[in-house]
């Protein structure tokens, strides 16, 4: 393992930060003046769950100028499986869910949800436009909406980027948010173009609610459902 860092150090810790949603965390070592971020996918063993407290052997790097970096992970006193380290590159990185993954363009699950969300992108473009054509809803509504779903593109695409490079993530809190501020299609297309989130079957059933939310808002504002104080407003 250290053969392709030839500058890494053999240290130990104690890990004193998991984030189990994002798959990483830091670990303290007495030898190290900074904590070290490690990431799931650094751990010699897959089976393993790490867990606030335990100790851990690891091999400590520094790329690119940033922080400490522990690689070739492993509990204090397990036995160490030989294991081939995964290429740094994303496009063969191994993913932690297994091999099931390599897969993903032919599963069932991404053509099935074409159909619905063909009709919700429909029936929302004829809501829209009945909306204009009624003079309920202001033309720059359609700009505003427009924008939000370009950012929510760009941040699920700086989310993807950042899960393959080891960086803080986005907030899945801040995701649905703009889901729910009228940015459902554009998560939608990012979901499916950088295959980000759409497998995560809590995160998929929180989108759903944000979508379902917000075509619900705008068909109570053009249908003028809304109280008359909250419009005016």
């Amino acid at each position: 393992m250290s053969s392709d860092f030839p500058y890494a150090m053999k240290r130990h810790g104690r890990l004193v930060r998991w984030e189990v949603d994002r798959g990483f965390g830091f670990i303290r070592s007495p030898e190290v003046p900074a904590d070290v971020f490690v990431h799931l996918r650094d751990f010699v063993d897959r089976q393993l769950k790490p867990e606030v407290g335990m100790e851990l052997g690891f091999d400590e790097i520094h790329v690119g100028g940033k922080g400490p970096r522990a690689m070739a992970v492993h509990a204090v006193g397990a036995a160490q499986p030989r294991a081939r380290r995964p290429s740094m590159s994303p496009q063969v990185r191994r993913t932690p869910a297994g091999p099931g993954r390599r897969h993903e363009p032919a599963t069932p699950s991404s053509s099935s949800s074409m159909l619905p969300i063909g009709v919700l992108l429909l029936g929302y473009a004829g809501l829209l436009g009945y909306g204009l054509w009624t003079a309920r809803l202001p033309p720059i509504a359609l700009g505003v909406l427009l924008l939000v779903s370009l950012l929510t593109f760009a941040v699920y695409g700086f989310d993807k980027s950042a899960a393959q490079a080891g960086r803080w993530r986005t907030a899945e809190s801040t995701l649905h948010l703009l889901s729910l501020a009228g940015g459902w299609p554009g998560a939608w297309c990012a979901q499916r173009l950088f295959r980000h989130k759409s497998r995560k079957a809590s995160f998929m059933a929180v989108y759903w609610a944000t979508v379902l939310l917000n075509i619900a808002a705008v068909a109570a504002w053009v249908g003028k459902l809304l109280p008359a104080s909250l419009l005016a407003g």
